[in-house]
């Protein structure tokens, strides 16, 4: 059997389905920023920076793991430093040999500073088109709505989305704080967009129980789900996913950070791949979990024993998942596919 080293997984084709923008910046360049904005940063030195904002130091709650956010959006309201994080966010996954990224933002919370809501998202564009010229990548963006705004300020944002189907926004997500901020507030924005034939994903069974995946599923009609660590508290929901083979978009170290699981050991990333599920890796915020994509397939192998086999199947269920016309994602899983098997993971063809 093939010997699995973090060295051998980085150098791995992979997708990354469930990354946002903003916790993902280069601690570098949000000083860089800062400094051209003369934004205060409660850090100017980069160690300290990062120790700052990494949740794993202070966080206790999906809460308290969203404050970083105010510090990095703070340098995010211009055209160029929003270029310029989608840019360098596509390099850094290329970097480790990530083929299919989505990333997700929520333009609204880059307006500060007077761009409008086609400015940001432009800005986000050219950031992907250049990144996709240079780099061997393929880039989808995702517009989030969030919870705790107004279900107003979501249509709005679902109209954006509409407006932008074929100009690389792929899908539109619900995230943000989700306890006491339920799905089915945000109906008339999922409305629009299912009826627009754009995919969706939330956020939903992280900070809150299956109740929330349900709604998530039922009331907004979610393709996807994001993190759904609870959705084990309810059989029949669990059911329902792994029959209609809803992905899963998990994301391990995230997920201890937030307290959505107790600790690393008790999170269900193994037993949802054993029952069955489609099940994804993702790093939700590279910077803010202190993350990379090739760090949670090695958490993957080493604390949850995932075999060679089992991490070629968790690597072709990314791909399978993806925002992506069924004939580009065939063309791209077949490519896929060949590099793994020159890699010496073999693929057989299963219901999976």
């Amino acid at each position: 059997m093939k010997k699995l080293t973090k060295e051998f997984l980085h150098s791995l084709p992979k997708a990354e389905l469930h990354c946002h923008l903003d916790g993902s910046m280069r601690v570098e360049t949000i000083i860089e920023l800062a400094k051209k904005q003369k934004v205060k940063l409660p850090e100017d030195d980069p160690k300290k920076l990062e120790h700052y904002l990494k949740a794993g130091t202070w966080c206790d709650s999906l809460v308290d793991y969203l404050k970083a956010f105010d510090v990095t959006t703070s340098v995010m309201q211009t055209h160029e430093s929003l270029r310029r994080a989608t840019y360098e966010l596509a390099e850094d996954n290329a970097a480790e040999n990530v083929r299919y990224l989505e990333i997700r933002f929520s333009p609204i919370l880059h307006t500060d500073k007077g761009l409008t809501l086609t400015d940001v998202i432009d800005a986000v564009l050219e950031g992907k088109e250049q990144a996709e010229k240079k780099f061997d990548i393929i880039i989808g963006i995702i517009v989030c709505g969030l919870r705790h705004f107004s279900p107003a300020k979501s249509l709005t944002l679902a109209e954006l989305s509409v407006a932008y189907k074929n100009s690389g926004v792929v899908g539109f997500d619900l995230a943000g704080a989700e306890e006491n901020f339920p799905a089915k507030d945000h109906k008339e924005a999922f409305y629009l967009i299912v009826n627009n034939n754009i995919n969706t994903t939330a956020h939903a069974g992280e900070a809150y129980g299956p109740e929330s995946i349900h709604q998530a599923l039922h009331f907004i009609n979610a393709n996807r789900i994001g993190h759904g660590t609870r959705l084990r508290e309810d059989g029949d929901l669990l059911n329902y996913i792994n029959d209609h083979r809803i992905p899963l978009e998990m994301c391990i170290t995230s997920n201890v950070q937030t307290k959505a699981v107790k600790n690393l050991k008790s999170h269900p990333v193994k037993f949802y791949f054993n029952y069955g599920l489609r099940v994804t890796l993702n790093t939700d915020n590279r910077l803010i979990s202190g993350t990379t994509l090739t760090d949670e397939y090695w958490l993957a192998v080493k604390e949850f024993g995932f075999t060679a086999p089992e991490i070629k199947y968790l690597i072709i269920n990314g791909f399978k998942s993806a925002f992506l016309p069924h004939n580009k994602k065939v063309t791209l899983i077949k490519k896929v596919m060949k590099e793994l098997e020159d890699k010496g993971l073999k693929i057989v063809n299963d219901y999976m």
